[in-house]
């Protein structure tokens, strides 16, 4: 039988057909994005060949909801111990196992603490307007048992000055290659006053986050959202009729404010872009060892 495809533990291995009849070479696809390459560049042709490429990609699709896990516990592990033995953690927005797979980014990094024994509370910031912060992240923690307080985004700098934040963790939409990372709007105030005020400011993301295409978060887009999330609260209008309303869903932390990013392949530190540019030949080099090993 000639094998046009196989599903294999590293992936699934297509026979190349469009280097057939002179060369007999094979092309591993370990995602189904890849999968979807290998259909439409022709490397498997047939509608039953397609067919069945189809769903073995939906099956690496699959094992990419277990990885999403798993990277999100990695990085919890690489992050914890950044964390105070016992103290108070400020968040912003969610960037928990509601925003993932499971398990979470930042909140991954404040699971992961706890569950090494770190006493912990977390004060998690409404997030205006769309209070991601008091109904998504406060509800994830109340329910692993996690001591949490919800508070208006506008407190945190008083907070600070009592000495009651050790130290502040966010994850991340975007982040551009010299470490400037786009959040959740709010995220960059916050980072200010955590600098002002000698807390270290941590932002948790998955390494695919870093977009080494663009240089600086000048290059990143801000989205502008409906108006109506801050014109209206549970349907109740709260403003005045024809005022003028700016609601960007992110705002950019410049680099200098960012203690460390936390990812599933390890923690960057400053210089952001020098660490950034070696996790990323590290990996491609890792990956290049490993498709290698799983053609041979």
């Amino acid at each position: 039988m000639i094998p046009t495809l196989e599903w294999t533990p590293a992936g699934v291995n297509f026979l190349d057909q469009t280097k057939l009849p002179l060369e007999e070479t094979y092309v591993l696809a370990t995602d189904y994005k890849q999968v979807a390459t290998v259909i439409r560049d022709m490397i498997v042709r047939g509608a039953m060949a397609i067919g069945v490429s189809g769903a073995m990609g939906v099956a690496l699709g699959l094992r990419l909801y277990d990885e999403d896990i798993a990277n999100c516990k990695q990085l919890g592990a690489y992050g914890a111990d950044l964390l105070p033995k016992q103290g108070t953690v400020l968040t912003h927005c969610n960037a928990g196992a509601l925003a993932a797979c499971g398990y979470g980014s930042a909140l991954g990094v404040i699971r992961a603490a706890v569950e090494r024994g770190h006493q912990i509370d977390v004060l998690a910031d409404e997030t205006r307007p769309y209070l991601q912060g008091a109904r998504l992240t406060a509800w994830e923690l109340m329910k692993d048992g996690i001591p949490t307080t919800v508070l208006c985004d506008n407190m945190s700098a008083a907070l600070m000055a009592q000495g009651r934040v050790q130290a502040v963790i966010v994850g991340a939409d975007r982040i551009a290659a010299n470490g400037d990372t786009a959040n959740k709007i709010g995220t960059y105030g916050l980072s200010i006053l955590a600098k002002e005020h000698g807390i270290p400011f941590y932002v948790a993301a998955p390494f695919n986050t870093i977009d080494p295409a663009t240089a600086t978060g000048a290059g990143i887009p801000i989205e502008q959202r409906d108006a109506r999330e801050v014109t209206h609260s549970n349907g109740k209008q709260m403003t005045p009729d024809g005022v003028g309303i700016e609601n960007p869903a992110f705002d950019v932390t410049p680099a200098k404010y960012i203690a460390a990013i936390i990812t599933e392949r390890g923690v960057l530190r400053a210089p952001f872009g020098e660490s950034i540019r070696a996790m990323t030949a590290g990996a491609e080099t890792a990956a290049g060892a490993e498709m290698a090993t799983a053609a041979s």
